[in-house]
């Protein structure tokens, strides 16, 4: 970088024109004085060559100060790139890399002679002895012994299946009984519907619905036993009842 702007730079390949111009200027400097002396006098004297020379010095000493300048820069920038270098070199050798990449010494141990193993060293006898050997009969113990702990298994699930209770399966079934009239006692029918008992029926809640022209119908909650009491049999029961009962119809029917 320092050396690409010294290149570019015109002072160091015009100095020999600058070393020309200060000698010409001290040879001047030591001429003749009377000569200067009268041109210095003249009218002219402001626009002679002396007014040249003080203009020529003050450019020479200000390139000399520049010049100076310019190698304390160049200087500093040596002493960086310096710098630089040390610390990446200091970094190459700390990084495990490079430590990976320094040769490692390896102990050779000594040739010894390698003994075959003893397991290699057969006879024909012991081939003969191999051959003999059944390998059909170890798969089929292994099956009895399968088909054994299957049966086991199976045995112990019906088992359990057994001594497990069986679900009933119920349902909840809403009944409106209507009576013939007004004048109907619907006590008296509420009374004669839950007479009725039947193995797997249970009869719950109950509550009367009026229905118009001030007749009430009664509204019962049951629970069957699907398997042994049916909707069929329930309607068949309730209307037996004729003297208090028109009709039965359901007005809900859920699975328990």
């Amino acid at each position: 970088m320092a050396t690409n702007f010294l290149v570019h730079e015109k002072i160091w390949f015009d100095k020999f024109k600058y070393d020309d111009a200060e000698r010409k200027f001290y040879e001047q400097m030591n001429g003749p004085v009377a000569g200067s002396s009268r041109q210095s006098s003249g009218p002219g004297a402001s626009s002679g060559p002396g007014g040249d020379h003080s203009e020529l010095v003050i450019r020479i000493a200000s390139l000399e100060v520049e010049n100076q300048s310019l190698r304390g820069v160049v200087q500093d920038l040596q002493q960086a790139v310096s710098q630089l270098e040390a610390r990446l070199s200091a970094l190459e050798k700390s990084s495990p890399t490079h430590r990976a990449t320094a040769p490692q010494t390896q102990h050779v141990s000594p040739m010894r002679q390698v003994e075959p193993p003893a397991g290699k060293v057969a006879t024909a006898t012991e081939d003969d002895e191999d051959d003999n050997i059944d390998l059909f009969g170890s798969d089929e113990e292994e099956d009895r012994e399968a088909a054994r702990l299957r049966e086991e298994r199976l045995r112990r699930y019906a088992e359990k299946k057994a001594a497990k209770p069986a679900l009933v399966a119920k349902s909840s079934i809403l009944l409106d009984v209507k009576p013939w009239d007004d004048e109907t006692d619907m006590a008296q029918l509420e009374a004669c519907v839950r007479s009725i008992q039947l193995d797997g029926l249970t009869w719950g809640g109950s509550k009367l619905v009026p229905v118009g022209y001030g007749i009430h119908k009664l509204q019962i909650q049951c629970v069957v036993e699907d398997d042994k009491v049916g909707t069929d049999l329930l309607e068949e029961e309730i209307t037996k009842f004729e003297e208090h009962v028109q009709s039965v119809d359901i007005a809900a029917f859920n699975k328990i």
